[in-house]
């Protein structure tokens, strides 16, 4: 079959391009210090949107640097015992989407929470205030200050506060909060279960968001990763700051995060991908230390993937 990127065997072997910085665990405890100390001030809003099944609200809580974060909240009615509760995270530049797609999993008692990314298509704030470039694009927000300014650092505490809220929600039971999402949301799963551990299950489908390096060097740095050789081409042009530039993105590469996790994983992948290359997914998936399990969809590639819904589905439903 044709291939854009490795053979299946080379991927499942592959262990990544871009380098982890030496302080990456201290700079992540550092950061779940300060996710600690902010006090979330949470707000919920009945939703105009109601059913009779469902009880639905805006969930309002405040994030790191004072960003006011925005998720959309349901719950099944007249329940008495504790339910799962499943964490959506959606695509780059998207947002949480409609209420009605999510009353699948309320039907099912779950309790769902669907993210919107600060600054993005929703309506979670992005308060700035960081040196240098803000011309687009959130991979390179922050790239010439000090990386704790780094927006998805935010972005990925902001997933692990979700779970947090989730988790002391009440009729939500602990030990059932799962977390899924596709592309930039596959990616902000992965975060979410690595920097809130207490994530039971997590089902990311072709993760953005891993491996800089590697999508640079097979020439797939546009689309989504556009903003990298945008960096490069009006920032860096010869390229002299090469090698910190791509030690700075290890701070968020979620290849580096994912051996935290300690959830199930069910990880979807299509070998056609050329968004989100394969090789970068599994640069992901091979440091996952944690009970995994692989579906591959080989002539697929950043698109709807069939079953892949259904499966994840059943994999949440499992007790």
């Amino acid at each position: 079959m044709p291939l854009v990127d490795m053979p299946l065997a080379e991927l499942k072997k592959y262990e990544g391009r871009n380098p982890r910085p030496a302080d990456f665990d201290a700079y992540w405890e550092r950061a779940l210090e300060e996710l600690q100390a902010v006090d979330p001030q949470l707000e919920l809003v009945p939703s105009v949107f109601q059913t009779p099944q469902a009880e639905c609200f805006d969930l309002y809580y405040t994030g790191v640097r004072c960003a006011r974060v925005h998720a959309k909240y349901l719950r099944p009615k007249m329940t008495d015992t504790p339910q799962p509760a499943i964490l959506q995270f959606h695509g780059y530049s998207g947002d949480s989407g409609d209420w009605q797609d999510k009353l699948a999993y309320v039907s099912l008692g779950f309790s769902v929470l669907a993210l919107d990314c600060r600054g993005q298509g929703g309506y979670s704030e992005d308060t700035g205030g960081v040196k240098g470039n803000t011309h687009n694009g959130h991979i390179i927000r922050g790239l010439d200050d000090h990386p704790d300014n780094l927006l998805f650092r935010h972005i990925y505490l902001d997933t692990a506060q979700l779970a947090r809220i989730a988790l002391e929600l009440p009729g939500v039971d602990p030990q059932r909060v799962y977390a899924m999402g596709a592309s930039q949301g596959g990616g902000l799963t992965i975060a979410c279960a690595a920097l809130e551990p207490r994530v039971k299950k997590l089902a990311p489908i072709y993760p953005f968001l891993c491996d800089y390096k590697r999508v640079w060097e097979m020439d797939l740095d546009k689309d989504a990763y556009q903003e990298l050789n945008t960096f490069f081409r009006k920032f860096d042009p010869l390229h002299e700051r090469e090698e910190e530039i791509f030690a700075k993105l290890g701070y968020i590469d979620l290849q580096h995060l994912a051996e935290r996790i300690e959830g199930e994983v069910l990880f979807f992948t299509g070998l056609m991908d050329t968004i989100c290359p394969p090789s970068t997914q599994f640069a992901a998936y091979n440091k996952m230390v944690a009970p995994k399990d692989l579906v591959v969809y080989p002539d697929f590639g950043h698109e709807y993937l069939p079953g892949c819904a259904d499966r994840a589905m059943q994999f949440f439903l499992q007790e």
